[in-house]
């Protein structure tokens, strides 16, 4: 039994990568691309996009050799929530700092799921937190506030 390609699992995954992964690409193109030994601004989102629709050539063939369906719906909360933390991450960035926005991030995001648990929600949100300022902040030496607010005002 052969499955309609828009009710095609992988064919619409494919078609989703090869989508975000090209207009990633086009908007790279705006910025100097540089070489592997002095990276440009557009060097990582060009390589990054290409790799992305390469997978969702990858995903698009699988779809149309299996054929599986869709089940389920759309996930409209899940996907409000996961879009609203982002916005909220991009403005609480600069409004208190580097910490409490990812706190708000992962907490929120991880609201989005089916199971939520609060013991699990902040154990995971310290051992990212901590993870994302070994990398970022003390690895790679970002300059990013980590509070942007006083304590004991």
């Amino acid at each position: 039994m052969k499955t309609r390609l828009l009710d095609n699992r992988d064919f619409l995954a494919g078609l989703l990568f090869i989508t975000i992964g090209a207009v990633g690409f086009g908007v790279a193109l705006s910025y100097p691309f540089g070489n592997v030994q002095q990276m440009g601004p557009g060097f990582f989102p060009r390589i990054l996009g290409a790799i992305l629709v390469g997978f969702g050539v990858v995903t698009l063939v699988r779809g149309l050799r299996s054929g599986e369906p869709v089940q389920g719906g759309w996930g409209w909360f899940p996907l409000a929530v996961i879009t609203a933390s982002l916005v909220a991450f991009g403005w609480l960035m600069e409004h208190v700092g580097l910490v409490p926005s990812l706190v708000v991030l992962i907490v929120s995001s991880a609201y989005a799921g089916r199971e939520f648990r609060w013991g699990e929600v902040a154990v995971l949100a310290v051992a990212m937190t901590l993870l994302a300022l070994s990398i970022f902040v003390w690895g790679l030496g970002m300059p990013y506030e980590l509070f942007a607010f006083e304590f004991g005002r």
